[in-house]
């Protein structure tokens, strides 16, 4: 049974820090895609960071220079590093994971992160 969950939300100030954490298991972590995906409220969800199996990254615009995704291949986790926060950066965070033949796809359930101004 796949399972993705993600930790690290909370409620920060302007201008500070989090990292999210999306520890996975029973997938072979090491080649899988893993995304950041968000939702603001009210609006649909986005795509934030992506890491490919070799660490190529992808960024959203929004977050470029901010945020870091990492993986941590020994610990099955996918890291996000998000810094110099923004209201706008509240949203629920949610991990994705995407591998395997035929390609699979796997959710976490989110976790919730308020940017204060």
């Amino acid at each position: 049974q796949v399972q993705l969950v993600e930790s690290g939300g909370g409620l920060v100030q302007a201008g500070g820090s989090l990292r999210l954490s999306c520890a996975t298991s029973g997938l072979l972590f090491r080649f899988y895609n893993m995304t950041w995906y968000r939702q603001p409220p009210g609006e649909q969800r986005e795509l934030v960071a992506a890491i490919t199996p070799v660490s190529d990254r992808n960024y959203a615009d929004s977050v470029k220079g901010r945020f870091t995704i990492s993986r941590d291949n020994a610990e099955n986790t996918a890291y996000l590093q998000m810094n110099r926060l923004k209201p706008e950066d509240t949203a629920v965070y949610y991990c994705h994971a995407r591998g395997g033949l035929p390609p699979s796809d796997y959710w976490g359930q989110g976790t919730q992160v308020i940017v204060s101004s």
